[in-house]
């Protein structure tokens, strides 16, 4: 498709209005998602981070009575 001018181009036609919706809806359901994925990356290192601590801390717990009972 070819536009005469800028303006042209901005207008679609006379289609403008929707078709600038449709990439802007577009445009905000992509950086959400990319923002979602983020934020729920950190929640699962996080989660597992605190996993592995208490899995550290039990088994050095449990060193910690087998040395005892010894």
């Amino acid at each position: 498709m070819y536009f005469d001018s800028f303006s042209d181009f901005l207008a679609m036609g006379d289609h403008g209005f929707y078709v600038w919706l449709a990439y802007g809806a577009y445009l905000i359901l992509i950086i959400w998602n990319l923002i979602g994925a983020g934020l729920r990356r950190r929640q699962v290192l996080e989660s597992l981070g605190r996993y592995w601590r208490r899995e550290l801390a039990n088994s050095s717990d449990r060193n910690q009575e087998d040395r005892k009972a010894e």
